[in-house]
């Protein structure tokens, strides 16, 4: 395989220009186009001087068709109807999409499952991997400990960050729930305020905390009598997710179609979502 070729979505965002600084910085892949919002600043800019990587030859457009058409693979860390629209263009012209938009809803997910009958599309709510170990870690404790402890996560991100809780706790949250055999919507308790009452057994809990600019913290507790097992990540640069994103890129490029998850890309196997 040649080089792959690499489009950027929201490229002058925080979360783009990491996704071009390490595009640049990875064998095997290289920038080819970029996009922003209509109206944006950085239109017609070079996205590698925005992304302090000085020149690439590739100025930032407007016009999403375009980007498709132009990149193999396509990394997306937008919004849920921008992304679910941009499946639908990565379904049509045969393209790879890695997906780490949160907050995506069932109804949302089906339409990325749709588009992937004819496409590979990666999608994961975080795109560490040692998020995705930490998941599974999560599944495999609250299986074997069982409904005697109870199960709270924990999240804190940036005060920029729009969507609560974050989609890697609500997928802590479905890891728990898969290992206990419930659905999450089922047994979660979002929030607690006012005289909520005693704790009802087998609830997963969620608290969440926004400020200053933190990149993303996350604790799953599994709380029994007279002891506590906490499993805690701490992301300091969004690096991560971005070096996840790009990995998943190269991963795909030989895959069938399908809706695939960083699970399939560390070789873990499948998930139930």
């Amino acid at each position: 395989m040649g080089e792959l070729g690499i489009g950027v979505v929201g490229a002058s965002g925080r979360m783009g220009q990491m996704l071009i600084r390490t595009v640049t910085e990875t064998e095997g892949v290289r920038l080819v186009a970029a996009t922003e919002r209509p109206g944006s600043a950085a239109l017609g800019r070079d996205a590698g001087e925005v992304a302090g990587v000085g020149s690439l030859g590739v100025p930032i457009g407007d016009d999403p068709a375009a980007l498709f058409h132009t990149a193999d693979a396509v990394l997306e860390f937008s919004v849920p109807a921008a992304t679910t629209a941009h499946a639908a263009l990565a379904s049509q012209n045969g393209k790879i999409h890695v997906i780490g938009t949160t907050g995506l809803t069932a109804q949302d997910e089906a339409a990325l499952a749709e588009s992937a009958k004819r496409t590979q599309i990666v999608y994961a709510p975080n795109m560490s991997v040692i998020v995705t170990l930490a998941m599974a870690l999560v599944e495999q404790v609250a299986g074997i400990l069982g409904p005697d402890y109870d199960i709270e996560v924990l999240e804190m991100h940036h005060k920029h960050k729009v969507d609560a809780p974050s989609g890697t706790a609500i997928g802590l949250g479905k890891a728990a729930a898969r290992g206990r055999g419930v659905d999450l919507e089922q047994v979660a308790q979002w929030s607690r305020e006012g005289h909520t009452g005693p704790r009802k057994a087998g609830d997963i809990g969620f608290a969440t905390l926004r400020g200053g600019d933190v990149v993303g913290d996350h604790t799953v507790v599994f709380a029994g009598e007279a002891e506590r097992l906490e499993i805690t990540h701490r992301a300091t640069s969004r690096q991560i997710y971005a070096r996840g994103a790009v990995r998943s890129a190269l991963w795909a490029h030989d895959k069938a179609p399908g809706l695939y998850g960083m699970r399939d890309v560390l070789g873990l196997g499948p998930q139930t979502r």
